[in-house]
């Protein structure tokens, strides 16, 4: 007996290890997505012959148990260990990243070191005022931290000054939040600062989700973008861009939540919609320079903090995988901006102009040419956390709760800052919440969501 069909609505991490979940349990499922491959922003790309990822990627040890189990038994060998080697450019200096003690007391610059630990004794009071990300961070890790690195990093990647920033940010994006969590991170054992990664690129556990789940049976549409999603007593009916109709018991989506709720029908009140167009994303240009070198450096990462660089952060995916042409090596710098920036409409060539200035700015070995530019455009690289934005979720989350056979979960879906091994503990959980009819336990879902809220990004 055939068990009820599912249908998953984005092939992203989440999308990709719920359909596997489900198709081996006897669901009928069916994965759509929009783009001409599955993978979204986790998936990989050749770029003169490396393997390169949509920005930096790494799954990290904190990854959940019974998830990194089934990622080694369908990567193999394909998944490496590999240890943490970047650095953050502070003030013309270079610190590795994670934070070594010996390594911040020779290379740190010293008014930064003397300011930092002048503010750790002699905490200064804060003062009473709504609460903000500059306010939380200003409060936990004074104002020279703040001033000299997350404030500047902050107006670089989301746009907006630090006042302006949801307390909520702090949380999510900020792992050690005062003074004394951070020095217990930089004390932490050496054997901790390491993260799996595949050999052919991060894509190649969304590749390895997707091939398991076809395997079991699910029914995998690209090019398949979603019309309407209609709910009718008893199912829900899906209208794709091909002229696909599809007819379910229950619809999963990890689409973002406001192009969810705009493709609903009956369509959502006017509040919800007005809620939608409230929600920001923070758009990403990333840019592929291809070096006659075989290497940059021996970092994997660098991070760029101060506003006189423009990049945010330069990765070399050949110090991931230690795979690729021998006689030469990519960098991917990301460059965030919004879709009104004019940043977002230079050509290929004035990207790479950019770039290769600011590598210069920040005193890096530039060869002095580069051979190819492939650049990358993301329009929703981030949600942005601008205050209030809490309010404006609440209104569309609440609505679609209350819409019956369809759920939201994962990054996109719920609007949040994740990891890679987050958005997969919401796939899992998800599976989990579907009953044998179809049914989903909407009672456990929630227990898993206030769970979800406590996750951090790990950097």
């Amino acid at each position: 007996m055939k068990l009820p069909a599912i249908t998953v609505l984005g092939a992203g991490p989440a999308g990709l290890a719920l359909s596997w979940l489900l198709a081996r349990r006897g669901f009928q499922v069916t994965l759509l997505e929009r783009a001409p491959h599955a993978g979204g922003n986790a998936a990989s790309f050749t770029v003169a012959g490396h393997r390169v990822d949509y920005g930096s990627h790494r799954l990290h040890p904190s990854c959940p148990p019974e998830i990194l189990a089934d990622i080694r038994a369908l990567l193999g060998d394909d998944l490496l260990e590999r240890p943490r080697h970047g650095r953050i450019f502070l003030q013309d200096r270079w610190l590795h990243f994670p934070l070594q003690p010996l390594n911040i007391a020779l290379h740190a610059p010293p008014a930064f070191a003397a300011r930092v630990l002048t503010e750790s004794v002699f905490k200064p009071r804060p003062e009473k005022s709504e609460e903000t990300f500059a306010s939380v961070l200003q409060r936990g890790l004074g104002p020279t931290i703040c001033r000299d690195f997350y404030f500047p990093y902050a107006r670089k990647i989301w746009g907006l000054d630090p006042s302006h920033i949801d307390a909520e940010q702090a949380r999510r994006r900020v792992s050690a939040g005062t003074v004394g969590q951070l020095l217990r991170k930089v004390l932490a054992p050496s054997a901790r600062r390491v993260f799996h990664y595949p050999r052919q690129g991060f894509g190649q556990i969304c590749d390895a989700y997707a091939e398991a789940a076809a395997h079991a049976g699910v029914r995998i549409l690209t090019h398949a973008a979603i019309n309407a999603v209609e709910t009718q007593p008893g199912r829900v009916l899906v209208l794709t861009s091909q002229g696909d109709l599809l007819e379910s018991s229950l619809v999963l989506s990890t689409i973002p939540l406001p192009a969810l709720a705009r493709l609903m029908r009956p369509s959502a009140p006017a509040p919800v919609l007005d809620a939608c167009s409230q929600l920001r994303y923070r758009a990403m240009l990333l840019v592929y320079l291809e070096l006659p070198v075989p290497r940059f450096t021996e970092f994997d990462a660098h991070y760029f903090p101060g506003e006189d660089v423009r990049i945010t952060r330069l990765s070399e995916p050949k110090n991931y995988s230690l795979h690729g042409p021998a006689g030469s090596t990519v960098l991917c710098a990301e460059l965030p901006c919004s879709e009104d920036d004019p940043l977002w409409r230079l050509s290929d060539v004035e990207l790479a102009k950019l770039v290769a200035e600011d590598l210069k700015r920040a005193q890096l070995p530039w060869p002095g040419r580069y051979s190819s530019v492939t650049v990358q455009r993301l329009r929703q690289a981030y949600p942005v956390y601008a205050r209030g934005f809490q309010q404006h979720f609440a209104v569309i989350d609440h609505w679609l709760a209350a819409q019956p056979h369809v759920v939201t979960l994962g990054r996109q879906g719920l609007f949040a800052h994740d990891n890679t091994h987050h958005t997969l503990a919401m796939a899992y959980a998800a599976a989990a919440c579907v009953r044998p009819a179809a049914a989903f336990d909407r009672d456990a879902w929630n227990q898993h969501r206030r769970r979800f809220e406590a996750f951090v990004v790990e950097d």
